[in-house]
């Protein structure tokens, strides 16, 4: 709740820089670069009523893609919690621009298409899809369940559209996540289609499912999808299984991905499982 009340109280710019191409800037950040800075806090803190309380950094400033601002890091902590933007500022130190820096020569959503890597990961639908969507996904997130609830019904309204699934356990808060993700990996490395079997087993009795029983009910759902269990254990504690789900970890977070369901349709993101947008999405997608 932090993270995303600060964020709307800056709305600033997380990724501007990824998404924009070089333009004719200075090379050096300004000479009073200290004054610049004090400059901006004082006038953030007044802004959004940041007392002492609010550990604010800035800096270091730096040339952003429009030649006369200069880009200047933020990052704000207060009881613990971090929440990290960007804000553009006049060379003369006189304006400050929030928002986000775009270029409309690029595609927006590039830049993301170019962060996914969808050669070794679950998926249904054509391979060659015009359209892809791509979910970064927690077994143990009730949100997460919402969302396999909706794709049961999106899915066959557009069978042209190609389905990934990536695994992203939040295992600081989900204790059993971690557990799910490797032995839903390890049904794919058997059969994809164990995988399915094992990921809607995980979904459906996700309340029945704890940190203890674990390691039982997902033997259990293998064995039902036709696993041996014998291989499907020494998959478990082999570390390839798992250095793909700290693989898709690792990619999810290069992409922003901080919560889940994440969703990337054709590289656009949409975060929580909103069947309308998804759908609306898709459709525009399909359609361009």
């Amino acid at each position: 709740m932090f993270r995303r009340a600060l964020f709307l109280v800056l709305v600033i710019a997380l990724s501007a820089a990824a998404q924009t191409k070089s333009a004719p800037a200075p090379t050096t950040a300004p000479a009073n670069d200290a004054q610049l800075l004090n400059k901006v806090e004082s006038y953030l803190r007044v802004l959004f009523a940041w007392g002492p309380e609010y550990k604010v950094k800035l800096g270091p400033a730096t040339p952003s893609p429009i030649a006369n601002l200069y880009k200047i890091p933020v990052q704000v902590t207060y009881q613990g919690h971090t929440d990290k933007g960007t804000v553009y500022v006049t060379k003369d130190g006189h304006y400050m621009v929030r928002g986000e820096i775009r270029d409309l020569s690029t595609d927006p959503f590039a830049a993301n298409r170019a962060k996914l890597n969808l050669s070794d990961s679950p998926s249904q639908g054509p391979s060659n899809a015009k359209v892809t969507v791509v979910q970064f996904s927690d077994f143990e997130c009730p949100h997460c369940r919402e969302l396999y609830t909706i794709l049961k019904t999106v899915q066959p309204e557009f069978p042209e559209v190609r389905f990934v699934f990536k695994s992203f356990p939040l295992t600081e808060i989900h204790p059993w996540a971690m557990t799910a993700a490797i032995a839903a990996r390890c049904a794919f490395q058997a059969s994809p289609a164990a995988f399915w079997k094992v990921h809607d087993e995980l979904f459906d009795n996700q309340d029945a499912i704890t940190a203890d029983n674990a390691w039982d009910e997902v033997t259990r759902f293998a064995a039902a999808a036709g696993l041996q269990p014998d291989a499907f254990h020494a998959c478990m504690v082999a570390p390839e299984a798992k250095n793909h789900v700290l693989a898709d970890m690792a990619e999810g977070k290069a992409l922003g991905v901080d919560s889940t369901p994440t969703v990337f349709i054709n590289g656009r993101p949409l975060v929580g499982g909103n069947q309308q947008m998804l759908e609306q999405i898709i459709r525009f997608e399909l359609a361009r």
